[in-house]
C-alpha cells in the first residue's frame, strides 16, 4: 500500500470512528481507538476539520461530523430506509424471543450492521450499530456469500481466512461446501465462530427487484441458540425475512421505468 493510499485509509477511519460513536471523541479517544499516535490523528482531523468533514468543539476540543458529511450522506443510496422498514418486525421478532436481532448490508469486503435491538436477558448480547463483521465467520457474511454476487467469494478467495476463535472456518473448501448448503436450506448459522458463547442464525432480506439487500439475523448465546438450531427458530429467522422482503415490496408486480409506455 502507497503512502497516497495510507494516509487516505487513515483518514477515513479517522471518521468512521467520529461518525460511529455515540459522542464527540478526543484525539487520544481516537488514538486508542484507531491504533496510531495522537500526533498522527491530529495531523488528519485537521484536515478534515479543514475540508468540512468535522467540526472540532472550541471549549472541549473534541471532534464530531461536520456540514460536508451531512451533506455527503445525503447523496448516498437510502439504506435508511431498510432500516425504517424492517426495525417494527425486528423489535416483534425480540419481543417473542428473547433474543438480540441484527439488521446488516453488504460491502466489498465484508458485513455492515445498520441497525439491532438488543436481546432482553439479564446478560445483555447485541452488535453496535456500524459495526463490520467478516464474511466467512459470521452468519450474516455466509448470507451474501450464498445470495450475493460472485464478487464477494472471489475476494475471499483471494486472502486468509483469519480466525476469530478456535471455531472459526479457516479453511475455503469447508467454508464454500457449507455456503453450498446454505443456499439449499435459506439459512446460515455461525456457532462460535466470530465470539466463543455465541451464535446467530441470519437469513436474506430483498426488495422490490428481488435484489438482495440485506440480511437479518438472530443472535444470542449458545445455552439459548444452540449449533443444531431448533426447527422453531428457523421458521421464525425465516419468517422474518420474508416479512422484511415484503415489506420491501418483494413479490409484488413490478415494472420498471423503461417498461411504462407513454
Amino acid at each position: 500500500m502507497s503512502e497516497g493510499v495510507k494516509a487516505a485509509d487513515l483518514s477515513l477511519a479517522i471518521l468512521e470512528t467520529v461518525a460511529f460513536s455515540p459522542e464527540p471523541l478526543g484525539g487520544s479517544q481516537i488514538a486508542a481507538i484507531v491504533g496510531i499516535a495522537k500526533s498522527a490523528v491530529f495531523k488528519h482531523t485537521q484536515t478534515l476539520v479543514e475540508r468540512g468533514y468535522l467540526v472540532q468543539d472550541a471549549v472541549s476540543l473534541r471532534y464530531k461530523l461536520g456540514p460536508k458529511a451531512w451533506l455527503l450522506s445525503k447523496l448516498a443510496p437510502a439504506v435508511d430506509d431498510i432500516a425504517a422498514i424492517a426495525e417494527p418486525l425486528m423489535r416483534d421478532a425480540r419481543s417473542a424471543t428473547g433474543l438480540a436481532v441484527v439488521l446488516s448490508t453488504p460491502t466489498p469486503k465484508g458485513v455492515f450492521v445498520l441497525a439491532t435491538f438488543t436481546g432482553t436477558g439479564s446478560i445483555e448480547i447485541g452488535v453496535r450499530p456500524g459495526s463490520e463483521l467478516e464474511l466467512h465467520a459470521s452468519a450474516q457474511g455466509k448470507i451474501f456469500l450464498a445470495y450475493g454476487p460472485k464478487s464477494m467469494s472471489d475476494h475471499l478467495a483471494r486472502k486468509e481466512l483469519q480466525p476469530l476463535t478456535s471455531h472459526t472456518i479457516t479453511s475455503l473448501e469447508v467454508l464454500m461446501d457449507e455456503i453450498g448448503e446454505i443456499r439449499k436450506r435459506g439459512y446460515a448459522t455461525a456457532p462460535e465462530q466470530t465470539l466463543l458463547g455465541v451464535n446467530t442464525i441470519a437469513a436474506p432480506v430483498y426488495d422490490y427487484m428481488d435484489k438482495l439487500v440485506a440480511s437479518v439475523g438472530l443472535v444470542g448465546s449458545i445455552q439459548h441458540l444452540p449449533s443444531t438450531v431448533e426447527p422453531a427458530m428457523v421458521e421464525t429467522i425465516l419468517n422474518l425475512a420474508s416479512d422484511i422482503s415484503k415489506a420491501m415490496g418483494n413479490g409484488l408486480p413490478y415494472r420498471s421505468a423503461d417498461s411504462v409506455l407513454l
